[in-house]
């Protein structure tokens, strides 16, 4: 899934996407329908800064600026959450594998996601599931990142 098909998934919700010029501080932003992505950042940089803001679309109510509240810091991982499963799923990364991918860098570029988001999708996955997760008949190991075939 790349940044385009983010795009058609937001006009299918409804959702207006605008690129525009922002502090380097400000990666995004989303309030009423509306996503505004800081066109500064490379494009997979802005995949998952889409992804992150879609989640907020579908996950988050109200004004969760203020990161000091428990409930918008749980709005804002509800969201982070959402883009995880969204560009990384389980079963992407059992893809991977059958194509040859061999290392962290190599499964972000085929996923169109940075290295960070790789890192912290998979972190969030260890919280979710413990160190692995079967897949479509195969294992998925969290610590160290892999897949296991085991024969028959």
């Amino acid at each position: 899934m790349g940044y385009e098909n983010l795009l058609l998934e937001a006009e299918n919700n409804s959702v207006e996407v605008y690129e525009k010029d922002m502090k380097p501080s400000i990666k995004g932003l989303y309030c009423d329908n509306v996503i505004w992505i800081n066109k500064r950042f490379t494009s997979n940089e802005m995949h998952c800064i889409l992804a992150e803001e879609l989640g907020h679309h579908f996950t988050s109510h109200g004004d969760i600026l203020d990161q000091s509240s428990i409930v918008n810091r749980k709005q804002e991982k509800a969201a982070r959450n959402w883009a995880y499963k969204k560009l990384v799923p389980l079963r992407k990364i059992v893809q991977a594998h059958k194509r040859g991918i061999k290392n962290r860098y190599e499964l972000a570029e085929f996923l169109n996601v940075t290295e960070r988001f790789l890192n912290e999708s998979i972190e969030r996955y260890k919280e979710e599931y413990g160190l692995s997760k079967d897949v479509e008949g195969l294992t998925v190991c969290f610590e160290p990142l892999g897949v296991l075939e085991l024969f028959e």
